[in-house]
């Protein structure tokens, strides 16, 4: 039985999970590309999978985005490298990369004010800013 694959300390998932298909790679290869089954499409169904808590499974989700299938299956296709096995494991590595940046929450951000010393900085600069372009202008008499 294969080892399960570790995402976090307290999440990970089998193996038989992963469904595999090797597929032909489009773009420059030549006869290689033409006739090698070199890239990999990687299928994992992360709304049925029951190592994944259902908050990661959000989260992952809204990660995912295009990624994701309408039944909740996340599709990953590798073609970078001609070799499969280098494929093979680019593949898993962004699956694995996926769910780690889905398994904790962000950090809520908390609002917080402008200074008041900054305000005055601030309104400082765009009065010198004003005071520039108005020398800049032509000088005339107002009518």
């Amino acid at each position: 039985m294969a080892e399960p694959i570790v995402i976090t300390r307290t999440v990970s998932i089998d193996p038989s999970e992963i469904e595999e298909s090797f597929v032909r790679a489009s773009g420059p290869g030549g006869q290689n590309v033409n006739k090698v089954a070199s890239a990999v499409q990687l299928r994992f169904d992360l709304l049925n999978s029951p190592n994944i808590p259902e908050p990661m499974k959000r989260r992952v989700m809204a990660l995912a985005g295009s990624r994701m299938t309408k039944d909740g299956v996340i599709v990953l296709t590798a073609n970078s490298h001609r070799d499969q096995p280098l494929n093979r494991t680019e593949a898993l590595a962004r699956l694995v990369a996926l769910l780690r940046d889905g398994a904790y929450a962000p950090k809520p951000r908390v609002a917080t004010r402008p200074t008041l010393a900054s305000k005055k900085r601030r309104v400082d600069a765009k009065v010198r800013r004003s005071g520039i372009k108005r020398m800049r202008s032509t000088p005339g008499g107002e009518d």
